[in-house]
């Protein structure tokens, strides 16, 4: 079974929602809700809380936010752009969308209301929604990155759990410095996608028409990992 994202959403949800949804998620309920997640091939969870401000912005009236997080093929992202690597890329997409919804299911089941965000909805930033949970950045060459890796995707569940444990901090703000003293990105886009000053230029990308991912396959974080770039960045601050 496929869905493609295009208004109206497809409805793959086996369970509705239920007519009145809990609020406040157990530790024990939510612990089980993540051990399933990590089960279906996903890497991890993360939070947001839409402020007011956001959601004034947006049009939107709900705020609470479940990232569900997954690796994005190693093989895939080192072919060469084609039109078989797209297809692929869109294969990969549209396999773990079916466990997304999957996972809203589980969450409707213990009696919380649970939506997948349309990823392909311009009406709201996915990417925006991702900085908003303090555990996401936007590195030099525009890509949202979480600490499990540069190659991260995600699905979004809007959900009336009003108690996740949402992060108060971002911790990774210092990688735009970092990103600033690298640019291996800017100087070896096949694209030059970047202006005189580095600037990433979106329209000169080629990674949605083409499926380029050389910035991903050059930059540090996505070849040594979040954490030993950070000690590396620490050595060179105490330099």
């Amino acid at each position: 079974m496929r869905f493609r994202y295009h208004q109206p959403v497809p409805d793959f949800y086996k369970i509705e929602n239920p007519k009145n949804p809990k609020t406040i998620i157990k530790d024990n309920i939510l612990k089980e809700f993540i051990d399933i997640v990590i089960a279906s091939n996903f890497v991890g969870l993360s939070y947001s809380k839409l402020s007011d401000e956001f959601k004034k912005e947006w049009k939107i009236d709900w705020d609470n936010i479940i990232i569900l997080k997954y690796v994005m093929s190693h093989d895939i992202l080192k072919m060469n752009p084609s039109k078989e690597k797209c297809q692929l890329m869109d294969e990969e997409f549209q396999e773990v969308g079916i466990k997304a919804f999957a996972l809203a299911d589980v969450l409707r089941e213990f009696g919380f209301e649970a939506d997948l965000i349309n990823p392909l909805d311009d009406r709201v930033s996915l990417r925006a929604i991702a900085m908003q949970s303090n555990d996401a950045v936007i590195t030099r060459s525009n890509m949202c990155m979480f600490k499990e890796g540069l190659n991260i995707g995600f699905f979004m569940i809007k959900t009336s759990i009003e108690n996740l444990p949402f992060k108060k901090e971002n911790d990774m703000l210092w990688v735009s410095h970092y990103c600033s003293t690298c640019g291996v990105c800017v100087d070896r886009c096949p694209e030059n996608a970047f202006d005189e000053d580095g600037k990433f230029l979106r329209k000169l990308c080629t990674a949605h028409r083409e499926g380029c991912s050389k910035c991903i396959d050059l930059c540090p974080f996505y070849k040594r990992g979040y954490d030993k770039v950070k000690k590396r960045y620490g050595r060179m601050k105490n330099e």
